[in-house]
C-alpha cells in the first residue's frame, strides 16, 4: 500500500486536537515553526498540514497575525425552484432570509464586451460579438453570499430599455421579466452546477480564505425558440450557503 504523505498524517493529528476542543474557537494556534518542532517535522510539511485544514474549514490564516481556530458561520439555505415560486407566489423578507437570499447586491455593467470564445459557444453567437457584461456581487444580512458574472447578447437588447439589467424601468427585475417586456419569452433555464475551490479574487470578494470550498452554476437561460438569451457564472461559498434543488412532479 502506498504510504500516506507526512503532511496528512501531520494534519490529522491536529484535527484530532481541535475537534477535542484542545483550542477553542477562535484561539490562535501556536506558529508553524513551533508545530513543527513539536512534531518534529520540516515547516514546509508542518504549512501543507495547516493548508489542508484551511481548506476543509477548520482553520482561517490572518494575515500577520496567525492561524486560528475558525468560527462556525451560519449557512443560509438557498432553494433553487420555480416551482416553488409559482406555489407560494411573492416571497416575504422572513422567507428570503430561510431561504439564503439575497437581500442587497451591488453590480456594474459594461457595454459592447466583445463575448469570449467558451461565452460564445453557450450563447450560440459568434466569437467576438458584442454582449452586456454584468458583475455582482449579492449580500444577506450585510454579508457577501454569492459572486456571478452575466452575459446578454446585445443582438437581443441593444436600444431597448433593457440593455442594461440594473438601469431603466426594469432595474433589478431579473431576466424573465425584462426579457418579456420587449417580446421575449423564457421558457427553459438550465443550470449545472460545478464543485470548486475559492481562488484568491474569489475569497478577497466572499471573505473566504483562498481554497474554501465553493459551488459554482453554470446557468443558460432559453426562450421558447431554443435560442438563449443569457449564460451567467454563479459562485456560492459553501461556509455561508446551502444549495438545495427543489423539482414538482407534474401530476397525471
Amino acid at each position: 500500500m502506498p504510504r500516506e504523505a507526512p503532511y496528512l498524517a501531520v494534519a490529522d493529528v491536529l484535527r484530532a486536537r481541535i475537534l477535542a476542543g484542545e483550542w477553542e474557537i477562535g484561539e490562535r494556534l501556536p506558529s508553524r515553526a513551533r508545530l513543527a518542532e513539536e512534531y518534529g517535522v520540516g515547516r514546509n510539511v508542518m504549512q501543507r498540514a495547516v493548508d489542508r485544514l484551511i481548506i476543509d474549514g477548520l482553520l482561517e490564516g490572518r494575515a500577520g497575525s496567525g492561524t486560528y481556530v475558525r468560527i462556525p458561520r451560519q449557512r443560509l439555505r438557498l432553494v433553487r425552484s420555480r416551482h416553488r415560486e409559482r406555489r407560494t407566489g411573492s416571497s416575504t423578507w422572513s422567507d428570503a432570509r430561510e431561504r439564503g437570499r439575497a437581500d442587497a447586491w451591488d453590480s456594474h455593467s459594461q457595454v459592447r464586451v466583445p463575448a469570449p470564445e467558451g461565452i460564445a459557444e453557450r450563447l450560440d453567437i459568434s466569437p467576438g460579438d458584442l454582449c452586456v457584461n454584468t458583475h455582482y456581487e449579492f449580500l444577506a444580512e450585510g454579508h457577501p453570499v454569492q459572486l456571478s458574472e452575466s452575459w446578454e447578447p446585445m443582438a437581443i437588447t441593444d436600444g431597448t430599455p433593457i440593455v442594461l439589467p440594473e438601469m431603466g424601468p426594469l432595474a433589478g427585475k431579473g431576466v424573465v421579466e425584462r426579457m418579456r417586456s420587449i417580446g421575449v419569452v423564457i421558457e427553459t433555464v438550465v443550470e449545472v452546477p460545478r464543485p470548486a475551490r475559492a481562488t484568491q479574487a474569489q475569497a478577497n470578494l466572499l471573505g473566504i480564505s483562498v481554497g474554501d470550498l465553493v459551488l459554482q452554476i453554470e446557468r443558460t437561460i432559453y426562450d421558447t425558440g431554443g435560442r438563449p438569451v443569457e449564460t451567467a457564472d454563479m459562485v456560492i461559498p459553501d461556509v455561508r450557503r446551502e444549495v438545495v434543488y427543489e423539482f414538482g412532479v407534474d401530476r397525471p
